[in-house]
């Protein structure tokens, strides 16, 4: 049985996939990390502080060079199989999964993407605090009651429960001692 890399006519068309494969890879690769510089310099130019900068350059600049190491990884296999070695697709999706992997941990180790994080959790609080209140007031203007209204409700059984409780308290009290008048 031959080989199909034997049949110049299929290595042809063999290489061609994968340089169009590698191509695109390598252009999908770079939009990612093109979209990740820009968003990570928005996030880091929000950072004052000077040595968040840094740490989060320095963060940047590990994860760069993850994605480098993972590129060098994917394209020496790539060889490796043009030259015939049999080469798992696994092996390639595991590069890129360990790359981003190791990229990611680069990144959010550092106090620079903790303080954008506490920024934006932040943020995003205040504006969900906002819908809520709008939510309420809509829920109101319908006549239907909200979480406030029934924590409100809530919060006043419980209130007259105590105060019920204390009240039995006391009349138990009046009982015990209006009982003990009579004995005598």
């Amino acid at each position: 049985m031959t080989s199909p890399m034997a049949d110049p006519e299929q290595w042809n068309e063999f290489m061609q996939t994968m340089n169009q494969q590698f191509a695109q890879a390598l252009e999908q690769n770079v939009e990612a990390q093109a979209s990740f510089v820009e968003s990570w310099v928005d996030a880091v130019e929000e950072a004052t502080d000077p040595k968040q900068f840094e740490d989060g350059a320095e963060g940047y600049a590990n994860a760069y060079t993850t994605w480098m190491e993972a590129s060098q990884q994917a394209y020496e296999r790539s060889m490796d199989l043009a030259s015939g070695e049999e080469v798992r697709p696994e092996e390639f999706r595991d590069i890129w999964l360990s790359a981003a992997n190791e990229a990611f941990k680069d990144i959010t180790d550092t106090t620079a993407f903790a303080a954008v994080t506490g920024k934006t959790v932040e943020e995003a609080l205040d504006y969900r605090q906002e819908v809520d209140e709008m939510a309420d007031e809509t829920l109101h203007n319908l006549g239907f009651a909200t979480k406030n209204d029934v924590q409100e409700v809530g919060e006043r059984l419980i209130e007259l429960e105590r105060r019920q409780h204390a009240v039995e308290n006391k009349l138990d009290t009046v009982i015990e001692h209006l009982e003990g008048e009579d004995e005598e």
